[in-house]
């Protein structure tokens, strides 16, 4: 599994910082197709069935196709998120905004789906997190990237599950 942070121009330990945005990158080769894989991402309100760190999921907008606009609510412990999709290109790119973090603290994931050959995709979960821009804020970030960089990792682990164990 490959992990890339990007901000820029600092490197500390992975870590590039750009003033109040860090982009966590995680990515995993799945022995499925893209259409496989996009199948369960784009069944966007079942999240749960797959993603072990959701305890519950289900779709609140939605119209007759599913795509932009679209937008879920989970649970995860005692935090209830909204995921709103800003990004929809079946079968390669779903991106969604997470909305209900505390106050300052915004994130989007991005997943994008990329043949390899046979019947393997790889699957890159790229994590924005957008804090502010003083001394305070950068610590913040750093202890979110972290806990982010293990629930992507967690989230890879459940769709590779998924994917690779109904493909057989």
């Amino acid at each position: 599994m490959l992990a890339r942070f990007r901000h820029s121009p600092d490197t500390t330990r992975g870590l590039r910082f750009n003033g109040p945005v860090a982009d966590i990158r995680r990515t995993r080769t799945m022995a499925a197709g893209p259409q496989a894989i996009w199948d369960v991402l784009s069944d966007f309100g079942a999240i749960s069935s797959w993603a072990r760190t959701v305890d519950h999921s289900c779709l609140l907008e939605h119209g007759a196709e599913p795509g932009l606009g679209m937008s879920r609510r989970i649970q995860v412990g005692r935090d209830t998120l909204v995921e709103r999709v800003v990004e929809f290109s079946p079968p390669d790119t779903l991106g969604y905004d997470i909305e209900g973090l505390p106050r300052r603290l915004a994130a989007t994931n991005r997943w994008t789906l990329v043949p390899i050959g046979g019947d393997r995709t790889e699957v890159t979960l790229t994590s924005t997190v957008r804090v502010g821009a003083n001394p305070l804020a950068t610590l913040v970030e750093r202890a979110v990237c972290r806990l982010v960089a293990r629930q992507s990792d967690a989230m890879l682990a459940g769709l590779a599950q998924r994917v690779e164990s109904s493909h057989v």
